[in-house]
């Protein structure tokens, strides 16, 4: 559940100070009890008053110059960069009992990123001073004020980083708002808005921003220089208008959101006159509330609505978070949401079962899956009822396990009503005796017969007609599933069937600090090069379903590579077994389009897999739902990055996945690249137009007169919200893709090579 906090400003305390009924309660005790009564968890205040900050403009701000006492006033100055202390009417808090439930505020007006030098040394001392003494009040996180100046944002960042040095135990959350909606101008976004812009256009036909670029920008520089430092969260303001664009609104879902700042004035009136929220801020709540953020409501006393009163705005917070699609997955019974709690993004190394025996309990947690043994069994008894020959159908479950797919195996017998005879082939020694013991209770030898040992060099008595297997992991083929049923295969019939027949693997760049600095956290080096199963939560995957500026890139989530079982082109030795295991090496390279700038962290393994027929299995994200919804025993696979790579917005990343293997092990490789898109020499010289500048060309000049049709719009690799537009003449947009060339702009290092990291043994 997140909690909520009540804003209280200076003026709210001043007045609280002023009431005849406070007794032995400070100001900010009774508003810590007023906010309760109304239903809040916290109060967030701030730390310092009006006094402090006139002290330290006097000291550091005002001209000595202009002041007679100017030779005092810098001796006072120097006493106090040697010595920061408040004097007691500076601050609004004193006592632990009023840090207990509060969230301090640091001075809004501290500017850690101006322009001038002894300005932002002096804003560093005194930001340095409060933290202090939030410190000394034993308070757990402070919030900072936001950035403004982006040519100094990494003074800004700096700063904080010494902060988070000095001080080891406290979190800084710093305050970003979601985007600047005044920062720059662009051209018309790539989904054009439902609802009509009222602002008035620039003359030279751009329309106010989608795009938080400006304000993520600040926040990833910032987060960079402070090294990832688990400590340094975001406060996300929500005081500016949304913008349309989903997918630039989830990017924060991959960043340590940890408060949302939400003011009364984003609130609109319904037909009743109670405040409720916009709908494109209502659906950025719900979605957002996944990562259980403390929202903070400001100015909810100030009596803007009619209706509803304090309550009403925490109320219809509250209203928005427990009808969030992830809120109520997560505690609707038989969902993966709900089956994976305490799980999200917590690493786990991928199962070995060829080179470990698993433990009881782990085969109990898989065996807790409905949706995978219901596909299973329908799968089996399609198979049984489409067989075309008469008489008795014979089956072998390889990797039999605690016997769940034997089970599912009868069932399906019966429901078929085939003559059918199974046999079960499991080589851990521990799991064979629960076999024996549910084939003596419940099957019996009549069905079943069991076969102890590893299936890649065990013969069975008879070759049969369906092999069925369950070794399948989360990029597919990770758990060794084409080595051993190379050698199961040996099995099967000629014309037999093999269920599953088919899978594929599937990868997507992703962003997410959160696993970025999970892996990194771990003391092992070769942590950053292994492949872990997560339950992918705070992500953000970069890509989009768009070809590119370059017209090469494919959809948002792309296959990597396939196998087939049975093997068709097999070259096998007298005992059936293949002659190496070459053939089940692969490789991909993918490119993807990266429509908004981001930072890649690393790639999310996905796999679908054809069991029979139109029967599947799937943790692909856009098609798992209809294929096996709610499946519990597989989460993605998470290829890890070494170092984060900044990808600008409209690029390409290229991305190059090797499936390696030789007589002892399998193991991946991988490597990406980015490119930008330019126009190449192809195209005739394209119209650079800076949007912003007051000399960008009149409506009547002729060659470089404003284009009246739709531009296409190239974001600019510098500064990621486009101020530059390239506008193409009409009859240049058609020739767009052949007339662009991509410059290589970064790359990743090879990662795992030779499986020196990380290694799946044979």
């Amino acid at each position: 559940m997140p909690a909520f906090s009540s804003h209280y400003t200076l003026e709210d305390i001043t007045e609280l100070s002023r009431r005849d009924d406070l007794g032995d309660e400070t100001p900010v005790l009774r508003a810590t009890s007023d906010a309760r009564t109304v239903g809040y968890d916290t109060v967030c205040v701030p730390l310092t008053n009006e006094k402090w900050k006139a002290r330290w403009r006097e000291l550091c701000i005002l001209n000595p110059e202009e002041s007679p006492d100017k030779l005092s006033i810098e001796q006072r100055a120097e006493a106090w960069r040697s010595k920061p202390a408040f004097f007691r009417d500076e601050v609004t808090i004193s006592r632990l009992e009023e840090a207990e439930c509060l969230i301090p505020l640091i001075s809004d007006w501290l500017e850690l990123d101006a322009s001038d030098d002894w300005v932002r040394h002096d804003a560093e001392i005194a930001l340095q001073q409060e933290l202090a003494f939030a410190s000394y009040l034993n308070a757990q996180c402070a919030i900072l004020p936001p950035p403004s100046n982006r040519t100094q944002v990494g003074s800004y960042a700096r700063a904080i980083n010494a902060c988070l040095t000095s001080l080891p135990f406290m979190e800084l959350s710093v305050r970003i708002p979601i985007y600047d909606p005044s920062s720059v101008l662009q051209g018309p976004s790539r989904s054009p808005s439902p609802v009509e812009s009222t602002r008035s256009e620039p003359a030279s036909g751009g329309t106010p921003p989608e795009s938080n670029m400006t304000t993520w920008e600040m926040w990833d520089t910032i987060r960079t220089i402070c090294g990832y430092n688990p400590r340094l969260t975001l406060v996300l303001d929500l005081t500016p208008p949304l913008p349309l664009s989903s997918s630039v609104l989830d990017q924060w879902s991959a960043e340590p959101v940890r408060h949302l700042w939400l003011p009364a004035s984003a609130f609109i009136a319904n037909a009743k006159g109670y405040p409720v929220l916009p709908k494109g801020t209502q659906s950025f709540i719900r979605n957002i509330m996944k990562l259980q953020p403390n929202v903070i409501l400001s100015g909810t006393r100030a009596n803007k609505h009619t209706r509803g009163g304090e309550a009403a705005y925490s109320q219809y917070v509250r209203h928005l978070e427990k009808t969030s699609p992830a809120v109520k997955a997560a505690h609707t019974a038989g969902t993966v949401e709900n089956f994976a709690q305490g799980y999200q993004d917590y690493l786990q190394a991928p199962l070995q079962p060829l080179m470990d025996n698993l433990q009881s309990i782990t085969y109990q947690t898989f065996e807790q899956d409905p949706v995978k043994y219901r596909n299973y069994e329908e799968a089996i008894f399609l198979a049984l009822s489409e067989w075309p020959n008469p008489g008795k159908v014979t089956l072998c479950v390889a990797g039999a396990g605690r016997g769940p797919l034997v089970a599912r195996a009868l069932k399906a017998i019966e429901r078929s009503k085939r003559e059918a005879f199974v046999y079960a082939v499991e080589k851990n020694p521990n799991a064979y005796v629960t076999l024996q013991e549910r084939h003596r209770d419940e099957w019996g030898d009549e069905k079943v017969k069991l076969l102890y040992g590893d299936m890649r060099t065990l013969d069975v008595p008879e070759k049969v007609d369906i092999l069925i297997s369950e070794l399948l992991g989360s990029f597919g083929d990770n758990e060794l599933s084409p080595e051993c049923l190379d050698g199961a295969s040996r099995f099967l019939k000629p014309e037999g069937i093999s269920i599953p027949s088919s899978y594929t693997a599937y990868v997507a760049p992703l962003s997410s600090s959160k696993l970025y600095n999970e892996t990194r956290a771990m003391k092992d080096s070769k942590s950053m090069e292994t492949p872990y199963v997560v339950m992918l939560h705070a992500i953000n995957i970069l890509s989009d379903n768009g070809g590119g500026i370059s017209g090469t890139c494919g959809p948002r989530i792309q296959e990597c590579w396939e196998f087939e079982h049975p093997r068709k082109d097999a070259a096998l030795t007298e005992q059936g077994l293949p002659l190496t295991n070459s053939h089940n090496a692969r490789s991909a390279k993918l490119t993807f389009h990266i429509p908004n700038a981001g930072v890649l962290h690393g790639f999310a393994g996905y796999f679908e897999a054809v069991l029979y027929g139109h029967v599947g299995l799937s943790i692909h994200p856009d098609r798992m739902a209809q294929i096996s919804k709610d499946m519990l025993s597989w989460f993605p696979l998470f290829f890890p990055l070494k170092e984060p790579l900044y990808l600008p917005a409209d690029s390409e990343l290229t991305v190059s996945l090797w499936r390696l293997t030789d007589t002892r092990k399998v193991w991946y490789e991988w490597y990406a690249e980015a490119f930008l898109p330019v126009p190449s020499s192809s195209v005739h010289s394209p119209i650079w137009r800076d949007t912003l500048s007051p000399m960008s060309p009149s409506a009547d000049s002729s060659f470089l007169s404003p284009i009246v049709s739709t531009p296409t719009v190239l974001t600019s690799p510098l500064l990621d919200v486009p101020q530059l537009t390239l506008e193409l003449p009409p009859q240049q947009l058609e020739r767009q893709k052949e007339g662009v060339s991509l410059v290589k702009i970064s790359q990743t290092a090879l990662h795992n090579p030779g499986g020196q990291s990380s290694w799946i043994g044979l």
